[in-house]
């Protein structure tokens, strides 16, 4: 799990914003699967995932932003819920949309780090929302990394762990051997 999250970082670095956004949308899907009784990814347990472990991570990148003297008076919301994450992960993974007929929103959009010297992170323009492209997959590795030091002691993620997916630099016996897979 850790070599993937550090793989969207990676990909942040390089410019590669589409593969960073589209593995990002995928945290929430595999976190909350591999910390569910039966490891299988679905709606509720994304949404859920996501309220609990990304959303409240605008919150400190505003106030990151802001001097420590005028934190205490700042109260935000991040308007993207849950839900609007997974409809929005779903029209986008599924049908390379950025529109989705259950979403509160028209349409949301990501705005490409360095493409303006102003930011507009979360940002209602009409019906649409204006996300950092950058700041929101930053949000997610921060909260996968946060649930990550909590989920590694727990029984379900330690069973469901087994089947995830790994890199075998030298092969996979009985199947390959000799040369790198992932599998």
């Amino acid at each position: 799990m850790l070599t993937l999250i550090n793989q969207i970082e990676g990909s942040l670095s390089s410019g590669l914003y589409f593969l960073s956004l589209y593995t990002a949308l995928t945290i929430p899907d595999i976190a909350g699967a591999l910390g569910s009784d039966n490891g299988i990814a679905s709606g509720p347990k994304y949404a859920f995932w996501f309220e609990q472990w990304v959303r409240p991570r605008f919150l400190e990148t505003v106030l990151d932003s802001i001097p420590p003297e005028h934190r205490q008076h700042v109260k935000m919301d991040n308007p993207l819920t849950g839900e609007d994450c997974y409809h929005f992960r779903c029209s986008l993974l599924h049908q390379g949309s950025s529109q989705h007929p259950k979403s509160q929103f028209s349409r949301i959009m990501f705005i490409e780090p360095s493409a303006t010297t102003n930011i507009v992170h979360y940002g209602q323009l009409n019906d649409a929302l204006c996300i950092d492209l950058n700041l929101f997959c930053r949000e997610v590795i921060s909260g996968a990394r946060l649930w990550l030091k909590q989920a590694e002691q727990e029984d379900n993620f330690i069973k469901n762990y087994e089947r995830f997916v790994r890199r075998y630099p030298n092969g996979l016996t009985p199947y390959i051997v000799g040369v790198p897979v992932v599998g």
